[in-house]
């Protein structure tokens, strides 16, 4: 029982702080808007298009955006611990590390993009893996809906709960958010609705009497403080969370976003703060 907790838990760092986080990098905006310099202005930006940056927007929801054609992405998370589990900082059966790949078909801006991610959930042991799916549309240059399933278990002894979703995410394009010169603004935020991980709580939850459901509706919002730097906090259905994302670039072309965070930060569930941290790279072919 305690391993699956601490299973849930990666489950939800890895999928939106690793492999969300690194496709958001390749297909929130346009390659250009991505790998040109900042003081250089985009040649497709004008001025009705605004687009969402290319930082971390969110620890343990999903975001709209996702990947296309010719995206390929990787992420790495781990959790301090899981809930109602307690030792030196991830160390074994406290907490743990997950991996994830995937990539994109389609193109969203045009019809639909499907995003297919593969992730090992428990590094110590590699036996525990699962799926998860995402399609998605783009609206326009800012706002995007999709629908997803996640922890589609391919392990012989499933242990994670299948979780759908549906989300609606708005990069902000009033003027005081945008910058003129990337055509990307500072203000991001979503807001869905899910079952599975969204809404059920934990047995350690109801038997310490915090009840056996959340909101069932989740959300997230992200601010650039400065330049590939994001403050963000979330509304995972079960608990409030924060945390900040920085953007580097291993080569002009491959970003490398490094999302932190606490999570858990009310009493609604679990028995106290936790820690998380995450890091996500992509190529667009």
């Amino acid at each position: 029982i305690e391993m699956n907790i601490i299973k849930k838990s990666l489950a939800a760092l890895i999928s939106f702080v690793g492999a969300s986080t690194a496709c958001e990098l390749q297909a929130a905006v346009p390659a250009q808007v991505m790998t040109q310099s900042i003081t250089e202005p985009p040649s497709s930006v004008t001025a009705q298009s605004v687009y969402p940056n290319i930082h971390g927007k969110s620890l343990t929801t999903p975001v709209a955006w996702g990947a296309g054609y010719g995206d390929i992405f990787f992420g790495a998370g781990a959790v301090s611990r899981a809930q109602y589990i307690h030792g030196s900082a991830f160390s074994d059966k406290v907490g743990d590390g997950a991996v994830s790949a995937g990539f994109g078909l389609g193109n969203p801006s045009e019809n639909l993009g499907l995003q297919t991610i593969i992730t090992q959930y428990d590094v110590s042991q590699f036996t525990n893996w699962g799926m998860s799916f995402q399609l998605h549309h783009y609206l326009s240059s800012s706002r995007a809906v999709a629908v997803g399933v996640q922890e589609v278990m391919l392990s012989s002894q499933p242990t994670i709960e299948k979780s759908y979703y549906f989300v609606y995410s708005q990069a902000v394009d009033s003027k005081p958010f945008v910058n003129s010169t990337t055509g990307t603004t500072k203000l991001h935020y979503s807001i869905g609705v899910g079952n599975g991980k969204y809404g059920n709580k934990s047995s350690d939850d109801i038997i310490t009497g915090k009840g056996a459901h959340g909101t069932y509706v989740f959300g997230n919002v992200a601010y650039e403080l400065f330049n590939e730097f994001n403050v963000i906090t979330d509304w995972s259905g079960l608990n409030l969370n924060a945390g900040v994302s920085k953007t580097f670039y291993i080569t002009k072309s491959i970003p490398l976003s490094i999302t932190a965070g606490a999570v858990d930060l009310t009493g609604y569930t679990g028995d106290g703060v936790r820690w998380v941290v995450g890091a996500g790279t992509g190529i667009s072919l």
